[in-house]
């Protein structure tokens, strides 16, 4: 109980007198999780827009794979990853393994379900009226689009938080493919597997005490997103 006591008052400690070790792997986190989701929001919306709005040949079973890649654990996207970006692998040549880059690549392909998924239920819960009336009217695909876009705008806002706050906290893949290599590719949930395992707990406390604060924030920013896309009496 002392230890709990002791390490969590050392951890705030290092928290608010800006610890550069602590806010430098807070930083790297955020960079890496933030570049990854903006690269797949733009395929996200147009795989899901296709699946939901679309009339093709195996729409169904590419709804269905999408659905079990929600479920596909970090470390399984790690290892295919691993693999592929080796130095024996199809892309060794790039060498990016143990790289952000390599890291933005797997947490990519982590988000990448979550937001075709809900994003795909969103627009199928959806009027399909807006596109159709759009149309009508006029507007290019690409604006009827955006016009889809916007009234399902709170689902959508809850999908972006759901995948961000999916790879912002996995360790699996980002352990594999990036190494955690200090100063460049240690971000918070490898950070707290390697302190832990050294027995610094203030260290491993402070940093999980900022994925507690960003998953405070995430899920209170989701129940006002929902709130205000409730129809209420």
């Amino acid at each position: 109980m002392d230890l709990l006591v002791a390490s969590t008052l050392e951890a705030f400690r290092l928290l608010f007198s800006g610890d550069p070790e602590i806010w430098e792997i807070v930083g790297i986190s955020f960079r890496v999780s933030t570049l990854a989701i903006l690269a797949a929001v733009p395929p996200a919306l147009i795989i899901a827009f296709c699946l939901a709005y679309g009339n093709f040949i195996g729409r169904r079973l590419l709804i269905s794979l999408f659905n079990t890649f929600l479920s596909i654990p970090a470390v399984v996207i790690g290892l295919t990853l691993f693999i592929v970006l080796s130095r024996h692998g199809p892309l060794g040549d790039w060498k990016l393994l143990f790289t952000q880059s390599a890291m933005v690549m797997g947490q990519f392909l982590l988000c990448l379900p979550i937001l075709v998924c809900m994003t795909h239920v969103a627009l199928q819960a959806a009027d399909r009226a807006a596109w159709e009336t759009a149309r009508t009217l006029g507007a290019s695909r690409l604006h009827a689009f955006f016009t889809v876009l916007y009234e399902i705008r709170f689902g959508l806002m809850a999908a972006l938080l759901a995948g961000y706050g999916r790879i912002i906290a996995e360790v699996g893949a980002s352990m594999m493919l990036g190494g955690n290599i200090a100063h460049y590719t240690r971000n918070i949930p490898t950070a707290i597997a390697l302190e832990t395992g050294k027995g610094a707990f203030a260290e491993g406390i402070a940093l999980g005490a900022v994925l507690l604060f960003l998953a405070f924030v995430l899920n209170a920013l989701l129940q006002y997103v929902q709130g205000k896309g409730s129809i209420h009496p």
